[in-house]
């Protein structure tokens, strides 16, 4: 039966249409690792970045049922209280904790980082599940492209900051990065990382920017090997969110009857943090409470000197060193 299970996984995993979508959920459910413990996140704390909407709301309800204290960040403060306020409602003894800062301004990130150490002794998991896919090229306060800012730097600065507290909780981060990181490779100039060459495509920078998230989560545990502290990215599938609505409402029009929800997108986001997984490859990406491949449709060798130049330069930007 297991073989049976790992079959069907992986004939799921590459056929898009049925891995990505509700289907895939509702099959894998039938043999995927058991739901974390009712309580298991009980008096530990957690970080949810893009938690206004979609799926960093469902993780804010998800983590909070759990047990966590949920720290819900965004950087509209009305949206923070907006969400924090509906999840209160449907579960009124959710303990939340309302963060303002914009995570694509790393002297935004570093206050933001600074404030919450003096406030918290340890954190048991941050996901990076902050977003934006623009149709022009804008920048950031500190002149980085937006994606960039958004999915990467902000992030990378934010864990680094933040790793003390992640030590003193055993903690894990997570990148919430997307299936579309399939379509796009590294680049290996500042030009190209900071998406300078050519005419601007916002889907093509939001792809860029997430296939870089999956190298710097592993580039993090070659960091942290053997510590206390994981680091983890995943995708959610096609769900159903009002990004996806806003960005891409053709994608939104043809395959919305087959996404799945919100919740169902946090899913494994959650079970990362929750559960801590013992990953069984070299790399560390997972979708559905499964490692999944970093290139498709099999695992291949990244491009070392594209990997190293996107490791430079994301630590020239941010002020973090990789050993």
């Amino acid at each position: 039966m297991r073989t049976l299970a790992a079959i069907a996984d992986t004939a799921l995993d590459r056929t898009l249409l049925l891995g990505y979508s509700r289907v895939g959920p509702a099959l894998r459910r039938r043999w995927w690792p058991a739901d974390p413990e009712p309580g298991c996140l009980d008096g530990q704390r957690v970080v949810v970045t893009g938690a206004t909407s979609g799926i960093g709301e469902a993780m804010v309800t998800s983590f909070a049922e759990l047990g966590a204290t949920v720290h819900v960040l965004g950087r509209n403060p009305a949206k923070v209280a907006a969400v924090v306020a509906d999840v209160r409602r449907s579960l009124p003894s959710a303990t939340l904790v309302e963060e303002v800062c914009d995570v694509s301004d790393l002297d935004a990130v570093r206050a933001w980082c600074d404030d919450l150490a003096g406030r918290v002794d340890a954190v048991r998991g941050i996901v990076h599940n902050a977003g934006v896919m623009a149709k022009e090229r804008t920048e950031s306060a500190q002149g980085h492209e937006m994606a960039l800012a958004v999915h990467v730097l902000g992030p990378q600065l934010m864990t680094e900051r933040l790793l003390p507290l992640l030590g003193a909780g055993r903690g894990s981060v997570v990148w919430m990065s997307s299936g579309g990181m399939y379509s796009a490779g590294l680049r290996s100039t500042p030009d190209e990382i900071e998406y300078r060459d050519g005419v601007y495509d916002g889907v093509r920078g939001y792809a860029r920017t997430k296939r870089m998230q999956v190298e710097i989560a592993d580039a993090w545990n070659d960091r942290l090997r053997g510590g206390d502290v994981r680091v983890e990215s995943c995708h959610p599938g096609w769900a159903s969110t009002p990004g996806v609505s806003d960005s891409l409402p053709g994608f939104d029009r043809v395959l919305g009857p087959l996404f799945r929800d919100a919740r169902c997108g946090a899913d494994t986001a959650v079970w990362l943090v929750a559960t801590r997984p013992d990953s069984t490859g070299t790399h560390h990406f997972w979708h559905d409470r499964a490692a999944r491949p970093t290139t498709w449709p099999v695992q291949r060798r990244t491009d070392q000197a594209a990997r190293r130049a996107l490791l430079d330069h994301v630590a020239a930007a941010t002020g973090t060193v990789w050993p």
